[in-house]
């Protein structure tokens, strides 16, 4: 289970201090899909980087705790957090053209991974990623191995990225926006994807969107975040 109690988010200037969160709690069971909604700007995707331990500044978390099947994650080491991110909690952010490498193929990107996580030659690790191609329903995922990101749907490249956030093993998932800038066609086949991970594999999903439709037909609980918090 991950449990997020309390948890403070602040963003500091010369002139003021952003609360972005101010004492958020929820929580997300294994194999659970749960909604967080909210205007825009209300702080859903700082909760999102405060789970991975992404906050920059002049942005740090100040207060509260991040639970993980028991373990605290907030004051672990940055090694330990770096060794989590990937084989134990992902995320997949709104667009994936800006976060895949464009002078790197598909299939580099996704080996890399595996080979950073587990030491891995080259041949297995290309083996393992030609796999998670497949297994996110990409056609043909050999030749698209090969591929770079230019060459590829939006709704492509967002498997890709769902492929990289589960390939080392995270059973946790923030999915931040990751249907928002797809066609209809396309976010119902995200979806699909998410829902046969969950149902068969067990993977829990924190789904972000403003899109409330969208969270009401796959979400077991939903979570309205405002003035920091969120509210259910």
């Amino acid at each position: 289970m991950l449990e997020i109690r309390g948890l403070a988010t602040y963003y500091y200037s010369d002139n003021e201090t952003v609360k972005a969160l101010d004492g958020a709690s929820l929580s997300l069971g294994k194999g659970q899909m749960v909604g967080l909604s909210g205007a825009s700007g209300c702080g859903k995707s700082t909760l999102g980087l405060s789970l991975m331990q992404l906050i920059e500044p002049p942005g740090k978390i100040v207060k509260g705790s991040i639970k993980l099947d028991g373990r605290q994650l907030l004051g672990l080491p940055k090694e330990e957090i770096r060794q989590l991110r990937g084989k134990s909690i992902s995320m997949v952010f709104q667009d994936p053209f800006t976060t895949l490498n464009p002078v790197l193929t598909i299939g580099d990107q996704l080996s890399e991974c595996l080979r950073h996580h587990f030491s891995m030659g080259r041949k297995e690790a290309k083996e393992r990623a030609v796999e998670a191609l497949a297994k996110v329903k990409i056609n043909d995922p050999a030749k698209r191995y090969a591929s770079y990101a230019h060459e590829l749907s939006g709704g492509m490249r967002q498997r890709v990225m769902i492929a990289m956030a589960v390939l080392c093993g995270a059973r946790y998932l923030i999915a931040d926006e990751i249907t928002s800038a797809l066609d209809v066609i396309s976010q119902r086949h995200i979806m699909l994807l998410l829902e046969e991970l969950r149902t068969k594999e067990g993977l829990s999903v924190l789904l972000i969107s403003h899109n409330r439709p969208l969270l009401a037909r796959h979400c077991s609980r939903i979570y309205e975040m405002k003035d920091g918090k969120c509210l259910n």
